[in-house]
């Protein structure tokens, strides 16, 4: 099994005597790295499995006698749901046997979905849970190729948990692949000739068959263009009022159809950062898919070297954006931003993080100038006193300094 660099704080947490809620989108690994904790005797339920959801949709009881049944010990034991966003009552079940008794059992819940449990209102055990959430792999689980670590700095560290670094990293990949094939633990895993038909058929299973399951989406064929529409956009700023157009539906559907993508874990956004002294910024937020492959094969692209070579800089832009917004959400502190003006003066991220401001810029160049990072010096003036460093990732071969307050950073330094 390859390392994940979440594995060392699940460990640590899962010990804890509360029930553990484990979110994020299929095929990030969630069951995989669970069933590498936990104990060999473990019970496990799927509800990915149809037969298995049918029977505790049918009769929601049928969990509290389960577990009331399994022989008390010493030992806790661990009761593992997967998908269990497909019975919503189970939530109910597992609050219920953990106020009867706190140390018979240990309940890990795991889905791939919050859109029905934020419908409903689903119980999502407050005050006895931790919420965990897993990710694609970050630069920390899937590292650039040897020889390229000289790598004195950082907009934002991201330390391997345990020890210097991974004892079984994943595959090496070139940047190319990376953004061809984004970071999907089984796509990375897998050999390159298979890369573009998993990435395919997570497009055409999950992002369609799956969303077609868990929500409520009355016209399926203005749902399947607008996927397409906003996996071609992802990066951009959100315009509601194009794609309502180009769907077919009103503003409002439109809106929820991206909320339904955030719920399933498909993509962010991005705010746009306007506590600043210009006048004329944008306020409208931008989206991302959360990988790079994931994206290329719902826009109906065949995920490819060919592909990004064709237009690298916007894939590029993403594939930054998506590494510092998985560290952000496994540090568990900061936020993502970007700056827009209608002058024309764009600052493509902005790490907010104890109360420093860090500009970063992506460049599709070896060679970077100044020039690229006349934005950021721009942004360091008119925010002095928060913001004190500003950085542009690019493909140069080793990190340079543009000026006093601009540093030109290799991708693999990032």
């Amino acid at each position: 099994m390859f390392d994940r660099w979440y594995t060392g704080p699940l460990r640590e947490k899962l010990r804890r005597p509360y029930v553990h809620l484990i979110f994020g989108a299929r095929q990030t690994g969630k069951s995989t790295l669970l069933n590498a904790l936990l104990p060999s005797d473990t019970v496990k339920i799927d509800f990915s499995d149809p037969g298995e959801r049918s029977r505790y949709l049918s009769y929601p009881g049928e969990f509290i006698a389960l577990c009331k049944a399994i022989p008390e010990g010493k030992e806790t034991r661990y009761v593992f749901v997967d998908e269990a966003q497909s019975v919503p009552s189970i939530f109910d079940a597992v609050q219920h046997l953990y106020d009867s008794d706190k140390k018979r059992w240990r309940f890990v819940l795991c889905g791939s979905s919050a859109r029905r449990l934020r419908k409903i209102g689903a119980n999502l055990l407050p005050g006895r849970s931790f919420l965990h959430h897993l990710y694609p792999l970050t630069s920390a689980e899937h590292p650039a190729p040897r020889g390229q670590d000289n790598c004195p700095e950082t907009p934002l560290p991201f330390s391997w948990n345990e020890g210097n670094g991974p004892a079984h990293p994943f595959p090496s990949w070139d940047l190319i692949d990376r953004l061809a094939y984004g970071a999907l633990p089984g796509v990375v895993a897998a050999d390159k000739v298979d890369r573009p038909e998993l990435l395919r058929a997570f497009s055409l299973i999950h992002l369609e068959e799956e969303i077609r399951r868990e929500a409520f989406v009355r016209d399926w064929g203005a749902f399947v263009r607008f996927l397409r529409l906003a996996a071609t956009e992802s990066g951009g700023v959100l315009n509601y009022a194009t794609l309502s157009l180009e769907t077919g539906v009103t503003l409002p559907t439109v809106k929820s159809y991206y909320q339904l993508l955030e719920d399933m874990f498909i993509g962010f956004t991005v705010p746009a950062y306007t506590r600043s002294r210009r006048k004329n910024l944008l306020s409208t937020p931008r989206f991302l898919f959360f990988d790079t492959g994931v994206r290329n094969a719902a826009a109906g692209l065949m995920p490819s070297s060919e592909l990004v070579l064709a237009n690298p800089g916007p894939l590029f832009e993403q594939w930054v954006g998506i590494e510092l917004w998985k560290r952000l959400c496994y540090l568990r502190e900061g936020t993502l931003h970007y700056q827009r003006s209608k002058d024309g003066m764009e600052i493509d991220y902005i790490i907010e993080k104890e109360g420093t401001l860090t500009p970063v810029e992506a460049k599709w160049t070896e060679h970077p100038s100044p020039a690229d990072g006349r934005h950021l010096l721009k942004f360091l003036y008119e925010n002095k006193g928060r913001a004190r460093h500003g950085y542009v990732i690019c493909r140069a071969p080793q990190p340079m300094k543009l000026n006093d307050l601009v540093t030109a950073l290799p991708w693999f330094c990032l």
